[in-house]
């Protein structure tokens, strides 16, 4: 820990209501900004499997039951339906990607601006970085 040089420090800055707000409104920014890069990165890691699948898939006999899991359980279905399955769940997954990253940028975007404002009157006193 160091102590702020004399120009380093700014006077008292009083924290009105909106700037406690814009503060709050960061926070919840930030928060659900990392929960959003939980579920992208267990959503990479489901398309991945899904694409390790696709390969799987193309290398099998058309003429075998694939064991295809749907939620916690395994089904055996024929080799066309789990292809239509497995197209079908790829979208999804692009999907829920596309949307979670939109999301992400919005919020991104908003805290931002948000930065802009709170380090305008608070300077070095008030830490927005990780």
């Amino acid at each position: 820990m160091r102590m702020l040089e004399q120009e380093e420090e700014k006077d008292d800055v009083e924290v009105s209501w909106e700037d406690q707000q814009r503060i709050n409104t960061f926070s919840k920014l930030n928060n659900r900004i990392r929960l959003i890069e939980e579920k992208l990165t267990i959503l990479k890691q489901e398309k991945e499997a899904l694409d390790d699948l696709s390969t799987e898939l193309e290398l099998a006999d058309e003429d075998q039951f694939i064991l295809y899991k749907i939620g916690e359980t395994f089904l055996h279905m024929p080799h066309s339906r789990a292809l239509t399955r497995l197209e079908r769940d790829q979208a999804t997954v692009d999907t829920k990607v596309g949307e979670l990253a939109a999301q992400a940028d919005a919020c991104e975007v908003e805290m931002k601006q948000l930065k802009v404002v709170l380090y305008a009157k608070f300077g070095k006193a008030i830490n927005l970085d990780e």
